[in-house]
């Protein structure tokens, strides 16, 4: 099946959720467009008038006019002198949205290249062939333009991609996609390097894992109330309601649907304790300022998704030259998710270190069976509060940075892509301590059989004891942590949570 791009609709989601081979082909508007503003380019050159990127140079060289016969080499040096980029390549998920995002932006129309073009970028996608990307050399400004480069290099036969797990090299990038090499005329290296869609598909992956580790958040988090003896008044809708926070009401009203009466909640309903420690009383509150936070990035992210990154741009015989490829906005948020995930990872340590610490009388202390012979989870939560340190030096935000380049043209960028990389990292970390606190919480339930929790926190329960199976005495807890942590990224966590 095919879908159509306009370069104005493209969901989040959607962008999320690119399979391999997908395929996408240039709406008629899209076409219309885009022809219209390549005869606005053909008009600049027959006209002569100085334009920046089509008969200039780049950068610190925009003063250099550049004559006519040189025009389509300009091009062509432009890719290869910036396909600088180093270290490890990017992930295949993350090249298959950038091919999706970079035509998405140029079907808009204000970029002035052909439609060949883009259809060339759509049919590396439909064949999964991927541009080896080296995933930094980017500062986020002028656009991610060395990892840009690159994916246009296997576009001009000079680049390396992957197939099925094989290397190709030169043009049969270009022949395993379908098409020959594509010789690149004036302002069309340009386009293609001149956006921000490597920090785009950086900070979206960032965003859906980050969704998913905020839902689980949400179940395992109840599971650890019930586990604890916790108190079920912190999430009734009229604390919510009296303080007007969306995302806050939200949170509080998906927890209380995981909670409710059970054996385990009237066990304790004569005990003397007052009020729960923070980690639980305030869930809603600051994993509600955590949903607010991705709900922002979301309408950001889609904004961006759908929105014009290079320069300069055309409209009509206007060729205006900006600064759209400033990734100002996506490092922003990006940044801000992991600042909120890494948040939302201390809370979580915070909550096994209650459980391991006998809060409910019921457990002993780090859930052992034998106390001083078994060390039961006490070094489990030392690998979760390691991490979260790891997240809180992660969490200083890129975007705080600048240095100037290009001969102090360019003498304020954005560092995006390394926040959309950091934001990865920290989710990493997340899953993982989320992984052991459900871990723990799973196991303070099974020590209190034979009383039983809600219907839904059984369910998550049971869902656990599929993939891990109990285990009352001391042994290797890794794999375990693993097969947890794989549980809360798989997203059958938070599936619980929204049906």
């Amino acid at each position: 099946m095919s879908h159509s791009l306009n370069g104005r609709d493209l969901a989040l989601e959607t962008v999320a959720a690119l399979a391999p081979g997908a395929r996408y082909t240039l709406a008629p508007e899209a076409l219309s467009r885009m022809a219209q503003s390549r005869a606005a380019v053909e008009r600049a050159i027959a006209k002569g008038d100085a334009c920046y990127g089509i008969n200039t140079g780049f950068g610190a060289f925009a003063n250099r006019r550049i004559p006519r016969e040189k025009l389509l080499e300009l091009q062509a040096n432009l890719v290869r002198s910036h396909s600088v980029g180093v270290g490890t390549p990017l992930d295949a998920e993350h090249v298959r949205r950038i091919l999706l995002l970079k035509a998405n932006s140029l079907a808009i129309g204000f970029s002035g290249i052909r439609p060949q073009v883009v259809e060339a970028l759509l049919q590396l996608l439909a064949a999964d062939v991927l541009p080896v990307i080296p995933g930094k050399g980017s500062v986020g400004a002028s656009g991610d333009l060395a990892p840009l480069a690159h994916l246009a290099l296997a576009l001009i036969g000079e680049g390396s991609a992957t197939q099925a797990g094989r290397l190709l090299e030169g043009a049969e990038v270009c022949r395993a996609a379908g098409f020959e090499p594509v010789s690149l005329e004036a302002k069309e290296g340009l386009a293609l390097l001149n956006g921000t869609q490597v920090s785009l598909a950086l900070a979206i992956a960032g965003w859906a894992r980050g969704r998913r580790l905020l839902e689980s958040t949400l179940a395992v988090g109840a599971l650890t109330c019930e586990a604890l003896a916790g108190s079920h008044t912190p999430f009734d809708a009229r604390i919510h309601d009296a303080r007007g926070q969306a995302g806050q009401r939200e949170v509080a009203r998906l927890v209380r649907s995981m909670l409710g009466d059970s054996q385990i909640h009237a066990s304790h309903a004569d005990c003397d304790r007052v009020q729960d420690p923070y980690a639980i009383r305030c869930l809603p509150q600051v994993a509600g300022a955590v949903w607010d936070t991705f709900e922002h990035a979301a309408r950001v992210l889609t904004g961006e998704t759908n929105g014009v990154s290079d320069n300069p741009l055309i409209f009509g015989d206007d060729v205006l030259s900006g600064g759209n490829f400033h990734a100002a906005p996506i490092g922003y948020v990006a940044d801000f998710m992991a600042i909120a995930l890494t948040d939302l990872t201390s809370m979580s340590e915070r909550r096994i270190d209650l459980l391991d610490r006998r809060v409910n009388p019921a457990l002993n202390m780090f859930l052992t069976t034998e106390p001083g012979v078994e060390s039961g989870f006490m070094i489990a939560h030392v690998t979760a509060a390691a991490l979260a340190s790891e997240n809180k030096t992660l969490a200083h935000p890129s975007s705080a940075d600048s240095i100037p380049t290009s001969a102090g043209q360019e003498d304020h960028v954005s560092m995006a892509p390394w926040a959309g990389h950091k934001l990865l990292q920290v989710c990493d970390n997340a899953a993982i301590v989320l992984g052991i606190e459900l871990l723990v919480a799973g196991h303070a339930l099974d020590c209190q059989r034979p009383l039983q929790t809600t219907a839904s926190l059984e369910a998550l329960h049971a869902l656990l004891r599929r993939n891990v199976p109990f285990q009352p005495r001391d042994h290797r807890l890794d794999g375990d942590i693993r097969a947890a942590t794989a549980l809360i990224e798989s997203g059958a966590i938070a599936a619980l949570l929204n049906g």
